[in-house]
């Protein structure tokens, strides 16, 4: 098959998991069901692009791994943490948006489809770095890739795990972190997250494909400009007093030390 034809089919994979979700998520009232899922919708992906291009070759194996440690842990760790907390705000204030007769049908699209969508696209470099694999022998850019890749994902898993354990203190309540992978970026798992599909996006180029290295640029502005750093800090902003003084000496998104 081609390239696209495997490609298309990925896309029938995610939404078929997508409206899974959606159906669920209008019989629990909770269209935040579909977040822990982010993760294991580029593993079922990357899954089906392994079996169809019959990849045995090291790069398809290592692309396949990658994607099911960063994936799986995503979705256990974001399952983990809305555990028996409900819907989430930024979908309550869609539903009064909407109106609660209407959101259960237009969360599919705004919601599931959106979001299925955006996984497909982002996914490009996964079955480049396998379909193409064969083409092209490991390299100084496949580890290139892959050092950039265990670097996102420490700063990810990481500053997950540090903030967790932060906020299971009562006594932090209200409180900002500003230590640990907190203290060189305000947003140490999104920078992570970005630095695994710049990676992924480089394996994509390492197999011989450069268009799929676009879906790395827009996985970071999602983060950056969409649902991540920009979307949290005007939340933040308002419900920690601390943290205007934490953003004057800590960098964004990019690790930095911070100022004095």
């Amino acid at each position: 098959m081609s390239f696209f034809e495997i490609y298309i089919q990925g896309l029938g994979i995610i939404m078929i998991l997508m409206t899974f979700l959606w159906i669920v998520s209008v019989f629990k009232t909770n269209a935040s069901i579909v977040d822990p899922f982010w993760g294991f919708a580029y593993v079922l992906a990357a899954i089906w692009y392994f079996l169809q291009t019959s990849g045995s070759d090291p790069r398809s194996f290592i692309v396949l791994i990658l994607v099911v440690v960063w994936g799986m842990r995503l979705s256990v760790f974001l399952g983990w943490r809305n555990a028996g907390k409900g819907e989430d705000f930024r979908y309550q204030q869609f539903r009064k948006d909407y109106g609660e007769n209407r959101y259960w049908w237009v969360s599919f699209f705004q919601v599931f489809l959106l979001q299925g969508i955006l996984a497909w696209l982002i996914s490009s470099p996964l079955l480049a770095a396998m379909y193409y694999s064969n083409a092209e022998p490991l390299g100084v850019i496949d580890f290139i890739a892959l050092a950039i890749w265990v670097v996102g994902f420490i700063f990810e898993a990481g500053g997950d795990w540090q903030m967790a354990r932060f906020k299971s203190k009562p006594e932090n309540k209200g409180k900002v972190l500003n230590k640990g992978f907190w203290k060189y970026t305000r947003h140490p798992n999104y920078f992570g997250d970005a630095a695994v599909w710049w990676g992924f996006g480089l394996f994509g180029i390492a197999a011989g494909s450069y268009i799929t290295f676009l879906s790395s640029i827009l996985m970071t502005f999602l983060l950056l400009r969409v649902s991540g750093v920009s979307l949290l800090e005007r939340t933040l902003k308002d419900k920690k007093p601390e943290y205007k003084e934490y953003i004057k000496k800590t960098s964004a998104f990019i690790p930095w030390f911070p100022k004095k």
